[in-house]
């Protein structure tokens, strides 16, 4: 299904490039003391550091991508860790037709 959430959260070049980066973790982030890179995810700070945006706003880019299912959100301790939901990416291209 495609429906406005993804429409929404396509539509941001941030929100792409973390989409991008999420692909290949390791080769875009440095190793985290909790959680890990793939299995759990990347943890927000860092990918706000890497957007060059504040928390809030990495939050927002964050939480509009989980809305639409393309991201999946993990809690550790105190940090919320994401990692990309292929299947749902998967079949926003099918239907887009398209590879992003």
């Amino acid at each position: 299904m495609l429906d406005a959430d993804v429409l929404k959260a396509l539509a941001n070049e941030k929100r792409l490039l973390v989409l991008e980066w999420l692909r290949d973790p390791a080769a875009h982030f440095p190793p985290q003391r909790d959680g890990d890179l793939v299995h759990d995810g990347v943890c927000s700070l860092f990918i706000a550091e890497k957007l060059g945006v504040s928390q809030p706003t990495c939050g927002e880019h964050l939480k509009v991508l989980a809305r639409a299912g393309l991201v999946r959100a993990t809690k550790i301790r105190q940090w919320v860790f994401y990692r990309r939901d292929e299947d749902r990416i998967a079949e926003v291209k099918e239907v887009l037709g398209g590879g992003w």
